[in-house]
């Protein structure tokens, strides 16, 4: 059985997820994407530092090596990176009635299908859940989904970002009550654009 351990990123965490997050776009979005699509998605996805700077964001790994990492926010973006054209917001988040965001998850292609991302999964969601949030909500790549209907989430609306260089990455933005909570009150908009 495999054995993981985990811990919260830190500054010198940075380089290695960096490349952690390039290896994963690259190989684990094939099959979901074009290739043109997959080059624009490093402008969409990526590392937003500010999670590590609040201290949600994880790693988890096996015998020192990072087999994946994701966090969650009490923050009102709900994806982009440093480098991504998105634009982020850093306004807090009311418990009461905002979903905490979960952000930025990313397996090592070595470690699929091992478990790392449900680890990421109920850390984030015990993290936010513990600050009082009810709710939790992503924006998830087309590779991602399969993991997510998995852990309970369902769509909320296809996503459609602006064009990078005049390619589309579409993406799907998915919530979920946490575990104890009422019942979920998400489904799919009936305006959402395609993607």
């Amino acid at each position: 059985m495999t054995v993981f351990t985990h811990r919260l990123a830190q500054l010198d965490d940075l380089d290695a997820l960096r490349a952690l997050m390039r290896r994963s776009i690259e190989q684990l979005q094939h099959g979901f994407l074009t290739p043109e699509q997959i080059r624009a998605s490093h402008k969409v996805m990526g590392l937003d530092t500010q999670l590590v700077h609040d201290q949600t964001y994880f790693i988890v790994e096996k015998q020192g090596s990072i087999a994946g990492c994701g966090g969650w926010s009490w923050r009102a973006t709900l994806f982009g990176g440093d480098d991504s054209v998105v634009a982020r917001e850093p306004a807090p988040l009311d418990p009461a009635t905002d979903a905490a965001r979960i952000r930025a998850m990313y397996t090592d292609p070595v470690y699929v299908r091992q478990g790392v991302g449900g680890l990421i999964m109920d850390l984030c969601e015990g993290a936010a859940r513990a600050r009082g949030f009810r709710r939790v909500e992503m924006m998830a790549t087309l590779a991602g989904v399969p993991l997510y209907e998995a852990r309970g989430y369902v769509p909320i609306e296809h996503f459609t970002p602006a064009p990078i260089n005049g390619v589309v990455v579409p993406l799907i933005r998915m919530g979920k009550d946490l575990p104890g909570q009422p019942r979920p009150r998400y489904g799919l908009s009936k305006g959402a654009v395609g993607g």
